[in-house]
C-alpha cells in the first residue's frame, strides 16, 4: 500500500469511526453501545498488538547495530549525552508550560465535585502502589531480558541492548558477521512493519468508533473550559518544537512535518505513540537520519522523551488541585514539577502511564486522589493529542541529534 494512499484511507476510517460512533451513540440503547463499543475495539486491539509484536526485535536489532556501527564507548557517551540534554530540555520546558497554562486558565476552580466515583480511579490508583525509587530503579533495570522483550519494557529492553552493543563493538573484527546477521534481521522487521500498517486504516476506525459510541461527542461540551485550555498548551508545545526543529534543520523542517503527518495521524486516532514506532523509525532513515543515530536516540526518545506526557502531566495535578480548592504556592508547584521528571521515567509501558504519574503525585502533594476521576471522561480526547506530540517531540529529537553529529544526509525518497 502507497505511503500517500495509507494516508486517505487512515483519515477516511478516522471520518466513518466519527460518524459510526456518532450515530451509536444517538440511536443504541446503553447495552448495545455498551457491547458494540468493547467489540469494535477490538479492531484496534488487533492492530495495536500486531505493532507491539514487532517493537521488543526491532529495537533490540537497531539498537545494537546502531552501537556497533558508532563503534566505541566514547562515541556512544557523546551521542547519548547530546540525545539526554535534549530530553532534558524539553521534558522540563514541556512541564514548565503545563504548569504555565493551567494557572493562567485555572480549569479546575468552580468544578462540581459532586460526580467523583471513588471507584472509578481503583484501576489507576492501584497502579501506584509501591511507588519509589526502589521500583524505579528496578523497572529500569532488566533482571531477564526475555522478560523484557516479552513485556515490551523498552527502557529495560534499551539498557541490556546499550551493553550488548558496546560489547559487541569491543570484539573488533570477530564481530562483524553478528553485526551484519542483527542488520539485515533489523531490516526484515522494518519489511515487516509495511504488511502491518496496511491494517492501520482498521485500528484506526475501531478505535474512533468505540470511544464516540460510548462517550459521544457532547462530553467535549461539559469539558469545554479543560479541554480547551489543555489544546493551547499543546499548541504552544508544538509552536515551541518547530521553532527547535527551525534552529536545527531550517527550512527542511516543512518537509520533515510532511513525513511526520501519517505516524501523527495513527498516533492520534489510535491513542499509542508506541504504535507508531517501527513506521516512524523508517520515515526519520528516509529523512536522511543515519541508522545508527535512530536506532539509538528514538528508543531512548520513548522513554524519555514524552513531550505531550509531560506537559498533560503538571496541566492534570494542579487542575485537581484547584478543583478541591488546594492553594499550591510556586515553590510547591516547582517542586511537583521535579518530582513528575523524576517519576515520569519509571513507569514507561505502564497502561495510561500520564494517568498513574498523576495519580502517584497527587499522593504525594496530599491531593485527593480521587480527584483523577474528574478527568478519566475526557482523558482518551486528551491522550489523543498527547500521544500525537509525543511522536513529533521524539521525530524532532533525533533530527536535532542527528544535526548535532553531523549525520544527516539528503532524504532517499520524494513524498
Amino acid at each position: 500500500m502507497k505511503k500517500n494512499n495509507l494516508t486517505v484511507y487512515i483519515l477516511a476510517a478516522m471520518i466513518a469511526g466519527i460518524i459510526a460512533g456518532i450515530l451509536i451513540n444517538k440511536t443504541a440503547s446503553p447495552d448495545t453501545i455498551d457491547s458494540v463499543s468493547k467489540n469494535i475495539k477490538l479492531l484496534a486491539t488487533i492492530f495495536i498488538r500486531m505493532v507491539q509484536m514487532i517493537i521488543a526485535p526491532l529495537v533490540f536489532t537497531t539498537l545494537v547495530v546502531g552501537i556497533a556501527k558508532l563503534g566505541d564507548l566514547k562515541a556512544v557517551g557523546r551521542v547519548g549525552g547530546k540525545a539526554l540534554a535534549w530530553f532534558i530540555t524539553a521534558s522540563l520546558i514541556s512541564l514548565l508550560l503545563g504548569m504555565v497554562v493551567v494557572n493562567y486558565f485555572k480549569p479546575g476552580q468552580g468544578m462540581d465535585l459532586g460526580e467523583i466515583n471513588a471507584g472509578s480511579v481503583q484501576d489507576v490508583v492501584g497502579n501506584t502502589k509501591g511507588f519509589s525509587l526502589q521500583n524505579f530503579v528496578e523497572h529500569i533495570v532488566p533482571k531477564s531480558v526475555i522478560e523484557a522483550m516479552a513485556t515490551n519494557e523498552i527502557l529495560q529492553l534499551v539498557v541490556f541492548s546499550i551493553f550488548f552493543g558496546i560489547a559487541l563493538a569491543g570484539m573488533g573484527e570477530k564481530a562483524k558477521p553478528l553485526i551484519k546477521t542483527f542488520d539485515l534481521v533489523a531490516h526484515v522487521v522494518l519489511k515487516m512493519v509495511n504488511y502491518v500498517m496496511a491494517f492501520a486504516p482498521l485500528g484506526v476506525f475501531g478505535a474512533i468508533t468505540a470511544v464516540i459510541s460510548y462517550k459521544g461527542l457532547d462530553i467535549l461540551i461539559v469539558y469545554g473550559k479543560y479541554f480547551g485550555a489543555f489544546l493551547v498548551g499543546i499548541i504552544l508545545l508544538w509552536v515551541i518544537l518547530i521553532l527547535a526543529a527551525f534552529i536545527f534543520i531550517g527550512n527542511r523542517t516543512p518537509d520533515l512535518l510532511k513525513r511526520l503527518y501519517g505516524p501523527m495521524v495513527i498516533a492520534f486516532s489510535t491513542t499509542s505513540s508506541e504504535a507508531v514506532f517501527p513506521k516512524l523509525t523508517e520515515e526519520l532513515e528516509r529523512f536522511g537520519c543515519k541508522d545508527k543515530i535512530v536506532s539509538f536516540t528514538l528508543p531512548l526518545g520513548y522513554s524519555f522523551n514524552l513531550d505531550g506526557s509531560m506537559m498533560y502531566m503538571t496541566f492534570a495535578s494542579i487542575f485537581i488541585a484547584q478543583a478541591y480548592g488546594i492553594d499550591l504556592d510556586l515553590g510547591t508547584q516547582l517542586t511537583m514539577l521535579l518530582v513528575l521528571m523524576v517519576s515520569s521515567k519509571g513507569v514507561a509501558g505502564v497502561p495510561r502511564a500520564s494517568l498513574v504519574v498523576v495519580a502517584a503525585t497527587c499522593g504525594m502533594f496530599d491531593i485527593p486522589v480521587e480527584g483523577i476521576a474528574l478527568i478519566l471522561p475526557i482523558d482518551h480526547f486528551c491522550d489523543m493529542f498527547r500521544s500525537m506530540t509525543n511522536v513529533l517531540g521524539n521525530a524532532f529529537s533525533t533530527v536535532a541529534v542527528s544535526k548535532w553529529e553531523g549525520e544527516l544526509g539528503q532524504p532517499t525518497d520524494e513524498i
